[in-house]
């Protein structure tokens, strides 16, 4: 079956509209983030070392991020970074709607962290679709921490500062 140019044309004109208003809804916040949002779409400029960010919540005088757990709510009351708040499981709508509460009424130039530690990093659900969230609302200064095996080996066994609870 052949399609003549004017089907082909509409066609392709309706698909860049949706494209477009997908783009627009994605950038208001009103869709969760789309599920090819990966650990590994990050850029590597984006992302902070686990001794890094020890080093710089040890500097006085330095400014301090707020630093957001965007994996499991269990884990997180089993141990998390001294300091973090938990911001909802990045992957799943309810997370998203969590993250975006929370950072809603932020300046856009607020220095943010974001960290899951659930798995290792080529396997995390969470980090991907959080940092894209904070991308397509304004957010400029986020840093995801890079936690290559998880949470446990990459910062409490190093003994960068833990707390429990929450």
């Amino acid at each position: 079956m052949r399609m003549d140019l004017r089907k082909g044309a509409v066609v392709i004109a309706v698909l860049a509209v949706l494209c477009i208003v997908q783009g627009r809804l994605w950038a208001s916040g009103q869709w969760a983030a789309p599920p090819q949002a990966s650990a590994s779409t990050i850029p590597t400029a984006q992302l902070i070392q686990p001794d890094e960010l020890n080093r710089l919540l040890h500097t006085s005088g330095a400014e301090k991020p707020l630093i957001l757990q965007v994996g499991s709510h269990l884990m997180f009351a089993q141990a998390h970074i001294a300091g973090a708040e938990y911001a909802g499981p990045g992957s799943q709508s309810e997370g998203v709607q969590q993250l975006r509460g929370r950072v809603a009424s932020l300046a856009r130039g607020t220095y943010i962290v974001l960290y899951c530690g659930c798995c290792p990093w080529n396997r995390c659900p969470n980090v991907g679709p959080a940092y894209q969230l904070l991308q397509g609302m304004g957010f400029t200064r986020v840093k995801v921490l890079y936690l290559a095996g998880n949470f446990g080996d990459d910062w409490a066994n190093k003994g960068f500062p833990v707390e429990s609870g929450r």
